[in-house]
């Protein structure tokens, strides 16, 4: 009897999630892990997300190329290599063919009409905040795909692009012009007649368009997200890119060679079109390798649906809990205060798990946060003087108002009255127990049940 599609759907998905990578040989877990990690971006891809952020990074790109290029031309202009410039545009939009030399000339044109003194001090401000406003919605869209909610402050997001928008060029074509300048140099020219150094000299050459644009994403997928991104995790997803960047130029420049109909149904408009479009695959294929990039650093996301995680309220308190313990253990001891991202990883969490619970925290005056890079989390007020009970409080009250809580539903019914013993039971069980007892192991119990719960909450 032949399967149907649900039954071999059903198959497919039991050999591909049932087995445990631990108890496999690694020559089996490593292609295994691979393709959950291809079925984890493909599912993320149907459902809709990615493309859409890609689609309104095209429509944010669209408005900010010129004035993008225009203050990146001033500052190549500074070092003398503004020249270089226009044949990196015709790089990046070699795909478009002609098209794409059209596209470069009318850009470049855009760029040399941008001058200062037309603009004025509200133009130049106009053109840097569109300029901003790209790489903030960009950060936003890496930020969603690792599932970061908390945003760089305004004055770290300032100076960081400003950093990359103003520095960023320079070292870029510095490190073509020094590549260039090796391999015209008269001892590479020797090498290159004396086999097999030629041969290989010729492989490297060709290699080196792919090794540039790898190093590149994994920069970007290194410093773009507002968390820390491992090397090694980003580097896979920028090989993976980078692969898939050179396959999508080479099939986007076949399929310009065909568009004629395309070009005799839009007429003038067709080249626009089509320049989205490969913008589009562009910023797709981006997005695409940050989220390689974030299953291969937390796997625990891996899964054979999307489902949305969420801490129960027992893990939640727990969490809590250990939270405060390591904050007061870094206070008491004089060491700098925890990250966001260390605390995620030293819970063995996710960070858009643990974020709510440090929210509900702050909210409940338990927590504040200093610095701005990074931001650490400090004790609000004295450990000793704050009862851990109040730690679960800030937890399970936190969401409430005067407008949604327990009072307004049925506060004299037997469920709340039941409620209220339990909740007084906890306070007097805990009663003589401190946040500082519970970070430096001075409540009887406390110490050597810290590691098994810590395992527990990972």
């Amino acid at each position: 009897m032949t399967a149907t599609p649900r039954e071999l759907y059903s198959r497919v998905t039991h050999q591909v999630w049932d087995p445990e990578l631990a108890t496999l040989p690694r020559w089996r877990a490593m292609p295994l892990r691979a393709l959950r990690i291809a079925w984890a971006v493909v599912r993320d891809l149907a459902d809709g997300q990615l493309t859409l952020r890609a689609m309104s990074l095209v429509y944010t790109t669209l408005l900010s190329l010129v004035p993008l290029l225009a203050v990146s031309f001033s500052v190549l202009k500074a070092f003398g290599v503004h020249n270089q410039l226009e044949p990196a545009l015709l790089n990046f939009l070699a795909p478009m063919g002609e098209q794409g030399v059209e596209i470069t000339g009318r850009i470049i044109g855009f760029v040399e009409n941008v001058k200062a003194g037309v603009l004025g001090s509200l133009g130049l401000a106009l053109l840097f905040y569109t300029v901003v406003s790209l790489m903030q919605k960009i950060e936003r869209s890496f930020n969603f795909t690792w599932r970061v909610s908390e945003q760089r402050s305004f004055a770290q997001r300032f100076s960081d692009y400003l950093s990359v928008i103003l520095i960023g060029p320079v070292l870029v074509f510095s490190a073509l012009g020094v590549t260039a300048t090796i391999m015209d140099a008269e001892v590479v020219q020797r090498l290159a007649a004396i086999e097999p150094f030629g041969t290989l000299l010729q492989f490297v050459t060709k290699l080196l368009p792919y090794l540039l644009i790898i190093a590149a994403f994994t920069l970007i997928y290194i410093f773009v997200p507002n968390t820390r991104v491992k090397v090694g995790s980003a580097l896979t997803g920028a090989v993976v890119t980078g692969i898939l960047w050179q396959t999508s130029g080479w099939a986007f420049g076949a399929f310009i060679v065909t568009s004629t109909k395309y070009t005799a149904i839009y007429s003038s408009f067709a080249i626009l079109m089509l320049f989205m479009i490969w913008l589009y695959l562009g910023w797709l294929i981006l997005l695409v390798g940050a989220s390689i990039a974030f299953y291969h650093q937390h796997p625990e996301h891996l899964s054979p649906a999307r489902a949305e995680q969420r801490l129960s309220a027992r893990l939640g308190e727990q969490v809590a809990l250990l939270v405060m313990q390591r904050v007061g253990e870094a206070f008491y001891t004089g060491r700098p205060g925890w990250t966001t991202a260390g605390l995620a990883e030293r819970l063995g969490l996710p960070m858009d798990l643990l974020t709510p619970v440090l929210t509900a925290l702050e909210r409940g005056g338990l927590l504040v946060r200093a610095g701005t890079e990074p931001v650490r989390h400090l004790p609000a007020r004295p450990l000793e003087e704050t009862p851990v009970k109040e730690v679960l409080d800030a937890v399970r009250r936190d969401g409430e108002d005067d407008h949604l809580n327990p009072g307004r539903l049925s506060p004299d019914s037997p469920a709340a009255r039941m409620l209220e013993r339990a909740d007084s039971a906890a306070g007097a069980a805990l009663a003589d127990v401190n946040l500082k007892m519970l970070a430096v192991g001075g409540e009887a119990g406390t110490a050597g049940e810290n590691g098994a719960g810590e395992r527990r909450a990972s």
